[in-house]
């Protein structure tokens, strides 16, 4: 499972309990944000007397692998700079490399609208174009290409102004403590931490209500952005 955020927290706020399901299950994850989020997603951090953007990535990188650690993931930052974030061709260059490299059969990251943040649609641009650089198309390309892996969106902050319309709910009940730690490592955005708590709650009623499965407390959404093929319904 590859996880692309804009920022260092996005994984945690919103694919915290797939990532911990994913690597209790015995698979890999590695999580990479394209940001620190220094500039626009480090509000208590700023909050503190002479504060510096570099002490502010570096608080950042901790927190974020600390998060990471608690779900079994690794953690990696671009550090491109956040409000603009703006991948240029090296950035998205690099994000194909490590697409073939790892070999994911999961993607994870932004979907493609979100009306309050101008950094997660850049991101979403980004990582479907390096994962299109990375499958070539699926035809025989002069250059190493990999199977496409199954691509999802996860879940913004305001779901219905930003066009998100779940098609997947995970069931995080059994991971919840996990991502409950995470949340907790990212002081910074502390304020989130209840948000996104309620909002695994009430996803994990819509899920109940899909399945009839009384068990399901806390669920995740999910986006499937391209078709899966199977063969039966």
């Amino acid at each position: 499972m590859l996880v692309i955020g804009a920022h260092s927290a996005d994984f945690v706020w919103r694919a915290a309990g797939a990532i911990a399901r994913h690597t209790g299950a015995g698979g890999e994850a590695r999580v990479v944000a394209l940001s620190y989020g220094e500039r626009g997603e480090s509000g208590e951090l700023w909050k503190q007397p002479g504060q510096t953007v570099e002490n502010v990535k570096r608080v950042r990188h901790a927190e974020a692998g600390a998060a990471a650690t608690e779900l079994g993931a690794g953690f990696e930052c671009l550090d491109l700079g956040d409000y603009p974030l703006e991948p240029d061709r090296a950035a998205v260059e690099w994000l194909a490399g490590l697409i073939r490299e790892f070999a994911p059969q999961v993607v994870l990251t932004h979907p493609e609208r979100d009306p309050f943040n101008p950094d997660h649609p850049a991101a979403h641009a980004a990582v479907l174009r390096a994962r299109l650089l990375a499958t070539g198309g699926v035809v025989a390309a002069a250059f190493q290409t990999i199977p496409p892996p199954r691509l999802y969106a996860f879940e913004p902050h305001q779901p219905e102004l930003s066009g998100f319309l779940p098609t997947t709910y995970l069931d995080i009940t059994e991971v919840f403590p996990a991502k409950l730690r995470a949340m907790r490592a990212m002081a910074a955005q502390n304020y989130l931490q209840e948000y996104y708590a309620q909002r695994a709650e009430q996803r994990g009623n819509h899920a109940r209500k899909v399945t009839g499965e009384a068990a399901i407390r806390q669920a995740e959404a999910f986006q499937q952005l391209l078709p899966r093929v199977v063969s039966e319904l």
